[in-house]
């Protein structure tokens, strides 16, 4: 009885993974996948400039710039422990930001249709030179829609990295 549920078992796998097609990009001849490669690559610069500008405006303390970023209905979450934060919250937060300068790398673009974006990086945050924590590196999920023709981030997350 043992043999017979465990040839089950197998064969049922198997063909499961038989049933899973690769999908491949189709080869223009050049080298290069064709269609969403240069369009994921759009979207990679276009975020790139978008997460660059959120973080300019925050080390300034640019409440204009940085709401114009964010959707009304904006959640964010980070490492405080403080619950989630709204719109308002967030833009009220930032007189209080004290980050002296920061660093973005490995920021990963992952489409969700084309009107919305899984965008995630990592930044370590530098703090004036008498802060009890001088620097802190967080990783970082945000959603962003599009809406009315325009990319506004809906969700933030950060996570703390040791």
């Amino acid at each position: 009885m043992r043999d017979w549920l465990v040839s089950v078992c197998i064969a049922g796998l198997t063909s499961l993974a038989l049933a899973q097609t690769a999908v491949m990009p189709a080869n223009t001849g050049d080298g290069r996948p064709s269609g969403g490669a240069s369009a994921d690559s759009g979207l990679k610069g276009m975020f790139d400039s978008k997460i660059k500008l959120e973080w300019e405006a925050i080390k300034n303390k640019d409440k204009k710039a940085y709401g114009e970023l964010l959707a009304d209905d904006y959640e964010g979450v980070e490492v405080d422990g403080r619950g989630e934060r709204t719109k308002i919250q967030a833009l009220n937060e930032l007189a209080d930001t004290n980050i002296a300068n920061y660093t973005l790398w490995g920021l990963k673009v992952i489409p969700a249709g084309p009107d919305a974006a899984l965008v995630i990086y990592e930044s370590t945050m530098q703090f004036p030179p008498k802060s009890a924590v001088r620097y802190s590196r967080v990783y970082i999920s945000e959603l962003w829609v599009k809406r009315a023709g325009q990319w506004k981030e809906v969700h933030y997350q950060e996570t703390h990295v040791k």
